[in-house]
C-alpha cells in the first residue's frame, strides 16, 4: 500500500508488540516482586489520586493566576515594554535579532511551542536567517513555562524568593549555550545558504488590542489569560499524574516503621535512588545534589516539567530539599521545560527534522548548564548575604 496513509500504519501484530509487552511485564513484575502484586495497586492509585488533587489542581490554580497576569500585562503593553528593554540584548548574548526577545518573552509567559505562532508570522520571521530559525525551538524552550514554574516555586514559601531569582538567571544562562550551540551548528549546515531577509532588528511598534473601553478591555484580558491556565493546567495534568506516579512508585521506599508496605501514598521500590547513587558524585559537583532521589528531577523534567515541579514540594517536606536546590530546580526547569516532549513535534512544525539530534542535545547541555549556574550563583549568594 501506498499513500500518504502507509507510514501511520504497521502489522497488527508485530515486534514492538512483544517488547511492549515485555517491557509491562518486566516493570509490573519487577514492582510486584519487591511490593506485592495487591499493594502496587492500592500505592499506584492512592499517590495518582494524591497528586491530581494535591498538586495537579494546586499547578492548575497556579497557571490561573499566572495567566490572567499575563492577559493583562499584554494587553496593556507591559510585555510590549519588557520587550523593548530586553530586545537590544539578544544580539551580542544570544547571537539573535531583537525579534527573539518577543519569543522569549512569549514562551515565559506561556509553553515552549507558542514560539510556533510566531514563526508562522512572516512579520516575525523575516528578521531570521536560515540558521536564526533553526534555533527557534531551542529559544522557545529555554523560556516556556518559565512564569508557571516561577510562580509555583515562589508559592512553595517567601524564603525561596532569592532561590527562585537566580534560578531564572541559571535558565537564561543555560539558554545561552543551548542556542548558541545550536547556531554553530545551522550556520556550518547551511553554509553561504545563511541570508537575511531584513536586517533591520525592530520588530513592531505597534501592538494588537481588544475592542472596547480600558475596563471592558481588562476584564476580557482578565478571563482569557485565566482560561489559557485553565487550559494548560488540564494539559499538564495527564502527565503530572501518570508520570509523578511512576516517578514516585521508582523513587521512595515502604512507608511502615520496620520496612513493611502498607499499601499508602508514596510508597515504592526505590529504584531511582539506586541507580541515581552511581551519578551521585556529578551530580553534587555539578548541582548540589547530596541525595540521589534528586535526581528524579531533571529526569521528570526531561518530558514534563509540569510534573517535575510536583515533585519539588515533597522533595522539601522530606527534608531532601533546600533553598539551593529549589535555585537549580527552577534553573533546570524553565531551560528544559519538557523539550523531549515537544522537541520533535515543533521540529517537525517548522520542517527542520534535520536538526531534531543536536536540537535535543543542545537542550540537554543547556539544562544541565543551566543547573550547574543557578547552584553555585545561589552559593556566591550566601556567601555574600
Amino acid at each position: 500500500m501506498n499513500g500518504k496513509g502507509a507510514a501511520n500504519r504497521k502489522k497488527s501484530v508485530s515486534l514492538e508488540t512483544f517488547v511492549a509487552l515485555g517491557g509491562f511485564i518486566l516493570l509490573f513484575g519487577y514492582l510486584g516482586k519487591v511490593m506485592g502484586l495487591s499493594i502496587v495497586f492500592s500505592v499506584m492509585m492512592k499517590t495518582g489520586h494524591d497528586v491530581l488533587m494535591n498538586t495537579s489542581f494546586y499547578i492548575m490554580a497556579v497557571a490561573i493566576l499566572a495567566g490572567a497576569a499575563a492577559g493583562i500585562m499584554s494587553e496593556f503593553g507591559i510585555i510590549a515594554l519588557v520587550n523593548k528593554i530586553i530586545s537590544p540584548i539578544m544580539r551580542p548574548v544570544f547571537g539573535l535579532p531583537g525579534a527573539a526577545a518577543l519569543g522569549a518573552v512569549t514562551t515565559y509567559i506561556s509553553d515552549n511551542p507558542a514560539i510556533l505562532s510566531l514563526a508562522a508570522d512572516k512579520g516575525f520571521d523575516q528578521y531570521f536567517s536560515k540558521a536564526e530559525k533553526a534555533t527557534y525551538t531551542n529559544l522557545g524552550t529555554t523560556f516556556g513555562m518559565g512564569l508557571i514554574v516561577t510562580a509555583y516555586m515562589l508559592s512553595l514559601g517567601s524564603e525561596y524568593f532569592p532561590a527562585v531569582l537566580i534560578g531564572n538567571i541559571g535558565a537564561f544562562i543555560g539558554g545561552i549555550v543551548s542556542v548558541r550551540v545550536m547556531l554553530v551548528i545551522a550556520k556550518k549546515y547551511y553554509g553561504k545558504e545563511d541570508e537575511k531577509v531584513v536586517n533591520n532588528d525592530e520588530f513592531s511598534q505597534t501592538r494588537e488590542i481588544r475592542s472596547g473601553g480600558a475596563f471592558e478591555r481588562f476584564m476580557a484580558a482578565l478571563m482569557d489569560g485565566a482560561k489559557s491556565g485553565v487550559t494548560l493546567g488540564l494539559a499538564c495534568a495527564s502527565g503530572t499524574v501518570l508520570i509523578c506516579t511512576l516517578v514516585m512508585i521508582l523513587t521512595f521506599g515502604p512507608a511502615g516503621p520496620n520496612g513493611e508496605y502498607l499499601g499508602v501514598a508514596y510508597e515504592g521500590v526505590k529504584l531511582l535512588p539506586r541507580v541515581g547513587a552511581h551519578f551521585l558524585p556529578i551530580a553534587n559537583l555539578l548541582w548540589g545534589f547530596s541525595n540521589p532521589e534528586l535526581l528524579a528531577y531533571p529526569f521528570t523534567a526531561l518530558g514534563a516539567v509540569g510534573s517535575a515541579m510536583g515533585l519539588t514540594k515533597g522533595f522539601i517536606d522530606a527534608g531532601l530539599a533546600n533553598a539551593g536546590t529549589v535555585a537549580t530546580f527552577t534553573g533546570m526547569g524553565i531551560c528544559m521545560s519538557g523539550f523531549l516532549s515537544t522537541h520533535i513535534g515543533m521540529l517537525n512544525t517548522l520542517d527542520q527534522n534535520q536538526f531534531t539530534k543536536p536540537a535535543i542535545l543542545c537542550q540537554l547541555l543547556g539544562g544541565a548548564v543551566a543547573g550547574a549556574a543557578a547552584n553555585y550563583l545561589f552559593k556566591l549568594f550566601l556567601m555574600f548575604s
